[in-house]
């Protein structure tokens, strides 16, 4: 059994008239790449300040380390998090500009430094200027921040907006290397969807403050993946003859009047034929599969 990292029980956070968050039950466990997925306004920053004790909730209650939100602060070290970008001082270099941090937080080893820089590709550029780095430097450097005291989780903030393709997967392969090398557990949010693919093992999808689905990895590439999607009017009678005709179990209904079947893939005809002997009212058959960004376009418009 994993070590549960976070974990919220109806989170809740209002601002008079308006919920931000509505009583949010989420579980991230050590090891994980946890992606939060969700609109501009649909409470993944609120949620994101409030585990990181940046902001207050208004009810409901989350553990960090199994330790309730009461004594959020004594865990408060364990954790990195870049949310908003940090005060980078431009006319200082990198390395100065973490060494007036670690002073604020009271690390005394400097070697840390060091450490953090390498560990985001910055080792080689440490005396540059943070006036003279690019977008991705500086939200490495950022990330150089967040990790300098060797957290055992990070929290980032939308980290990989604005950036080239190279920054981008430069900054893929950082997370990466935190998490399998550094055992570092991660919340990520991003608007970026095929690159939050790549990178999480769980995602959760957050709309108007409410947690619309939260699944694995594993269970996103099934909702997606390729299969022979159909249209009846009796879904109950399709289901009896796939398991009676065709001897497979391996479908999913998804309302009265679809059912994904995962085998016979190249072979509808044969599907359709099974269905239409028995009497089966097929108003469409046909083999099919879904992006990513229309399944989250999807999900969304059911919450709606």
């Amino acid at each position: 059994m994993k070590n549960i990292v976070l974990k919220t029980n109806e989170l809740t956070k209002k601002y008079k008239n308006f919920i931000a968050l509505d009583k949010v039950n989420l579980t991230i466990e050590k090891g994980d790449i946890y992606g939060l997925i969700g609109r501009n306004g649909a409470g993944k920053t609120t949620l994101m300040k409030i585990i990181s004790t940046l902001s207050s909730k208004t009810d409901g209650e989350f553990e960090l380390f199994e330790c309730n939100n009461k004594n959020a602060s004594e865990v408060k070290r364990r954790i990195g998090c870049l949310i908003e970008n940090p005060a980078f001082y431009p006319n200082m270099s990198a390395y100065d500009n973490l060494k007036y941090y670690a002073i604020q937080k009271g690390i005394v080893d400097i070697n840390q430094i060091n450490e953090a820089l390498k560990l985001v590709g910055l080792e080689n550029v440490k005396k540059k200027k943070f006036k003279n780095f690019s977008l991705g430097m500086k939200q490495r450097l950022a990330i150089a921040l967040a990790v300098m005291d060797h957290p055992d989780f990070i929290i980032l903030d939308e980290p990989i907006n604005g950036l080239d393709p190279i920054g981008i997967s430069d900054l893929r392969n950082t997370f990466k290397t935190l998490n399998e090398q550094r055992g570092i557990t991660i919340l990520i949010s991003s608007h970026i969807l095929s690159e939050l693919y790549a990178l999480a093992t769980k995602f959760c999808i957050i709309e108007h403050g409410k947690v619309i689905k939260e699944l694995t990895k594993e269970e996103l590439d099934l909702e997606c993946s390729k299969c022979i999607c159909i249209k009846t009017d009796d879904t109950k009678k399709a289901a009896i003859i796939l398991e009676k005709e065709l001897k497979t179990t391996n479908y999913k209904v998804i309302d009265q009047r679809e059912i994904r079947l995962y085998d016979y893939l190249d072979h509808a005809n044969q599907v359709n034929k099974a269905l239409a002997t028995n009497d089966v009212n097929v108003m469409s058959i046909i083999e099919t599969g879904i992006s990513l960004e229309d399944y989250f376009i999807t999900i969304l418009k059911e919450a709606n």
